[in-house]
This record gives C-alpha cells, sequence and structure tokens, in this order.
C-alpha cells in the first residue's frame, strides 16, 4: 500500500460554481462597561406600531399628564399665595391685593409649570432653566393683560346673555368662556418658550379647552360647597389641570410627524418634529437631549423636513432598521432608528394622494 497523501484537484470551473450564503446584518449594540451599567436591550426587527401613534413606556412621559400635573401644582400655589387674603363680596376693595393678583399670579406658575415640565421630563436642567425664566417674563406680562381682557370678556357676556345669577347655567357658560381666555395665555407661552408657531397654536387650543371647562364648572361647584375658598381652589386647579392635560392631548391627535422613544431612557416619550430641523445629540441644548451615553456626540443627528420629505443627517454612527445609515438617508413611517443605547421609532401620519 502507499504511502504518498491522497492529493484533490479542484478545477477552476468548480471554482465559479460555488456560492457564498450572503452575510445576515446585524444591529449594532453599544458595549456595556462599568459595572452597574443599566441594559436596555436592542432591537432586532422595526417594532409594530398603529398608524396612529405608539403606546408604551412610562406613564410619566406622556404629555397630556406631566402637562397636567404642571398645570395642577401652579394653580394651587396661586390659590395657596393669595386665598389668605383674598376678600369676597361687599367688602372687596382696591386695597386687597389678592382679588387682583390671584388670577395673574395663576397664569405665571402655570406657564411656569409648563415650560420646565417638558424639559424635566427629559433631565435637561440648562433648557428647563432657560424655559423657565422665559416662561416667568412672558407669563407675568400676558397674565395682566388677559386678566384684564377676560374680565372685560366676562361683563360683557353677562349684559349681552342678561343674566344675573350664579344659578342660571349661561351664568356659566359666560364665566367659562372668559377662563378660556388664561388658558390661551398659557398655551402661547408653551408654544413661545419652544420657539414653534405650530406648537403654540396646538397649545392655545387645548389651554382654551381646559381653562374653559374650569370656568364653566367654577360656579356650580361654589352653590354646592356653599363658599368661594373652595370653589375658587376647585375652579382653579381644574382649570390648570385641565389646560395642561388638553394642550397635551391636542398636541398629540394633530401632530404629523414624530419619534418615539422604544428603547432606551426615555421610553416611552415621543418628540414632535415641528421644527424644520431637530438636532439630536449630547448637549443640552439639542431639540432630543440624549444623556449619559459618552457614545452620542454633542450635535449627533439631525432631522430636516423638506415638505413631504424627512431626511436623516447623521454626524455619527447611526443605525436604520439594522443597517448603517448614510450621512443622508430618507425616513419612511416605521423606520427603527438607534443612536448608542436609544431606539427610536419614526412615524407619520397617512397623507391621501
Amino acid at each position: 500500500m502507499s504511502d504518498e497523501p491522497i492529493k484533490i484537484k479542484i478545477t477552476s470551473e468548480e471554482v465559479e460554481r460555488v456560492v457564498l450564503p450572503e452575510p445576515t446584518p446585524q444591529l449594532y449594540v453599544p458595549p456595556q462597561t462599568g459595572t452597574g451599567t443599566k441594559s436596555y436591550g436592542k432591537i432586532a426587527s422595526a417594532p409594530s406600531l398603529p398608524t396612529g401613534g405608539a403606546t408604551g413606556g412610562s406613564l410619566l412621559m406622556k404629555a397630556w399628564l406631566y402637562l397636567g400635573l404642571a398645570g395642577l401644582a401652579g394653580a394651587f400655589l396661586a390659590w395657596a399665595i393669595s386665598e389668605p387674603a383674598f376678600v369676597d363680596g361687599e367688602r372687596r376693595s382696591v386695597f386687597h391685593w389678592a382679588n387682583f393678583a390671584m388670577f395673574p399670579l395663576m397664569v405665571i406658575l402655570i406657564s411656569f409649570g409648563f415650560g420646565v415640565a417638558e424639559s424635566a421630563v427629559e433631565r435637561s436642567a440648562k433648557k428647563a432653566v432657560q424655559k423657565g425664566i422665559l416662561s416667568i417674563v412672558l407669563g407675568t406680562v400676558l397674565g395682566i393683560i388677559f386678566y384684564i381682557v377676560a374680565g372685560f370678556v366676562y361683563q360683557v357676556l353677562l349684559r349681552g346673555l342678561d343674566v344675573s345669577s350664579p344659578k342660571e347655567p349661561t351664568w356659566w357658560v359666560a364665566r367659562g368662556i372668559a377662563w378660556a381666555v388664561f388658558g390661551v395665555a398659557g398655551g402661547i407661552v408653551y408654544g413661545v418658550v419652544d420657539r414653534s408657531g405650530k406648537k403654540c397654536l396646538y397649545g392655545v387650543l387645548g389651554g382654551a379647552i381646559g381653562a374653559g371647562l374650569g370656568g364653566f364648572l367654577f360656579d356650580p361647584i361654589a352653590l354646592l360647597t356653599q363658599g368661594g375658598a373652595v370653589s375658587r381652589a376647585v375652579g382653579m386647579m381644574i382649570l390648570g389641570a385641565g389646560t395642561g392635560v388638553a394642550m397635551g392631548l391636542v398636541e398629540s391627535a394633530l401632530k404629523d410627524r414624530w419619534l418615539y422613544v422604544s428603547g432606551g431612557p426615555l421610553a416611552g416619550k415621543q418628540f414632535i418634529l415641528y421644527k424644520p430641523q431637530t438636532q439630536i445629540g449630547s448637549q443640552q441644548s439639542s431639540d432630543i437631549y440624549l444623556f449619559k451615553d459618552p457614545a452620542i456626540l454633542p450635535a449627533h443627528a439631525l432631522i430636516e423636513l423638506r415638505g413631504a420629505q424627512s431626511i436623516l443627517h447623521s454626524m455619527g454612527q447611526v443605525f436604520v432598521s439594522g443597517q448603517s445609515a448614510q450621512p443622508q438617508h430618507a425616513l419612511r413611517s416605521g423606520d427603527v432608528i438607534q443612536i448608542g443605547r436609544y431606539t427610536f421609532s419614526f412615524l407619520e401620519k397617512q397623507r391621501t394622494q
């Protein structure tokens, strides 16, 4: 028997017939460093989401909730400061500052709450301070102006409707319309501090609805409680909370394009794309601030709205539906965007052809 090794011959034709399998794309998952670091998992494929928006995540990330709580706290604080000095009925006098300061103060404080709440939820202390200061300034000016306007509207409506008693439902309607003016002021501040005309419009609409509800319920509550203090407290808190909740709901219902955070520390938060350009990065001045991730650049990505198109500009590593994104990428509804440990779902309302 020969000890020579067996030789295998492969022809060039056989080599050409070999077909290699296509590589399976892998979704980037940033490395975990250190101990005690939270793991937010990874997204293997685009989640199945309803066309009207996404659900899930922390309840505190819902705009209607944190805006409602901010409005409630601001209105209650205004009542608590002013009520001890408030004078009812015949003894009312120009020397009782609380009678004239209560509602302008309420506008100031709920405006401050709206301005700070969103930045606080996004954990951006810098933006919260900036928006809070601007909200106080705008709220003071608008609070005084709109208090005068609301008083004028109220008196005109009472005379026009020819009502003389708070027991008449038409009186409640008149107060509701007048109080809606305060909600308009809060909505204006909400949009202005974020430098968005569309957000201002949604805020005005939601604010008028919520505040009008508080005004409508004020007199029935006063009749049930037989006292002005309780009715003022409840009515103002309904105004503040209702304004915030209505603003959040209107904003969500009328949104056109948005990012829903489906993975990461902000899971459940939605970022509505109002501006022509929305910057995403680790610097607090970014429109979408992504914190505590060293892999994210100060200005990591930008979403540009070009008519019906939404263009993603990548300055750092970005993955779209598992693939590394090009420097410019046209987004489609349902695309899953991953930046560091954050995962977003890009969504838009269906457009009629």
